[in-house]
């Protein structure tokens, strides 16, 4: 694979710290209280190793997500194990939907494989398409999916994900499912697979704390599989010690009683959605229906740079594969956030 310039991601508030961040979609209601108590405690703990086979977290993540423990691998965010998985199975070939996350592409060019492009259309609003099951040949040895997509935050369905998952179990190849953002969904049971796992061998799910419980700096992830030798074999990829201390006391302490947290976020997330698609949509901009906590839209050239100038932080998309000049995303953040926004947008 040819090298490429890496793509930088949103966030960069260390070169930008007076600005409010709409680059990153992390969770509008912050960081759980409880996820802060366990960050300080775990000071106290600092001096020992961490435990390399995260049980505790392993736990708290089983009864979380209904699976088994010895079906969970831990990883420093969900990045970390998209490397894994790739060089875990060392594909030759793979498929990769544009526009979708970059670290995908990254993780194949780790291990010299070639990445070949489904691309989504504006005019089908960047949904997966039909024709996308006839891509699955036998020189496939591994795909990635988003759902919902990033930066479309479109979904795809679960008699769509079925059918793929039907070919590629045929064809055997590896699928890497990633539902990092599937927790922001209004029905998020609609579109969540963990429950055919073991159906379906060939099935990687990797989830990360980042997004919902609003975490990125700590860095954590998960992988859920009913294949037992693709966590093995992942395992071995990963550095030891790579879940810090302060990384698993806070996944513990997230999933103590999350429920009610991840509710208010729905409920949230969905109100102030489409109230920034409706005013946005009146102004004359291009939004597409996200059912995810951002909005991807179009907008004129430079938009980022006017922003920037204006005190805000959006993501410029047309460093996704698939995508030109005029895309943003632009996070769900507070209310009084979002209005500060969309006031200045109204202005141009």
């Amino acid at each position: 694979m040819q090298k490429k310039p890496r793509k930088l991601h949103g966030g960069d508030i260390y070169r930008h710290p007076d600005v409010i961040d709409f680059s990153v979609n992390t969770n509008p209601l912050g960081t759980p209280e409880s996820v802060k108590r366990a960050v300080q405690e775990s000071v106290a703990k600092i001096e020992h190793y961490p435990d390399v086979r995260c049980e505790a977290l392993r736990k708290a993540i089983s009864r979380f997500e209904q699976v088994n423990m010895e079906e969970i691998l831990c990883g420093n965010g969900a990045a970390e194990l998209f490397f894994a998985a790739v060089q875990a199975v060392c594909p030759q070939k793979a498929l990769v939907i544009a526009p979708s996350f970059s670290e995908y592409e990254e993780a194949l060019r780790s291990v010299g494989a070639e990445a070949e492009y489904y691309y989504l259309c504006e005019e089908d609003n960047f949904q997966i398409r039909e024709d996308y099951v006839d891509k699955l040949s036998e020189e496939i040895d591994m795909i990635f999916l988003c759902n919902p997509n990033n930066p479309t935050g479109q979904t795809i369905d679960r008699d769509m994900l079925i059918k793929i998952l039907d070919r590629c179990k045929k064809q055997n190849i590896v699928v890497i499912l990633d539902e990092c953002f599937l927790e922001f969904l209004d029905e998020p049971n609609r579109y969540e697979m963990s429950n055919l796992r073991g159906e379906y061998p060939n099935l990687l799910i990797i989830k990360a704390f980042t997004k919902i419980f609003s975490m990125p700096g700590l860095r954590l992830g998960y992988a859920i599989s009913s294949n037992p030798d693709i966590l093995e074999e992942m395992s071995w990829k990963l550095q030891q010690w790579n879940v810090s201390v302060p990384a698993q006391m806070a996944g513990v302490a997230a999933l103590e009683n999350p429920k009610e947290y991840i509710r208010q976020t729905r409920e949230y997330v969905s109100g102030q959605r489409e109230y920034m698609r409706n005013i946005m949509k009146m102004m004359g901009y291009v939004v597409f229906a996200s059912k995810a906590n951002y909005l991807f839209f179009k907008g004129r050239p430079g938009l980022e740079k006017e922003a920037l100038e204006a005190g805000f932080l959006i993501r410029d998309c047309q460093n996704y594969e698939g995508l030109s000049e005029g895309f943003y995303r632009i996070a769900v953040r507070t209310k009084e956030e979002n209005e500060r926004l969309i006031t200045w947008l109204g202005r141009l």
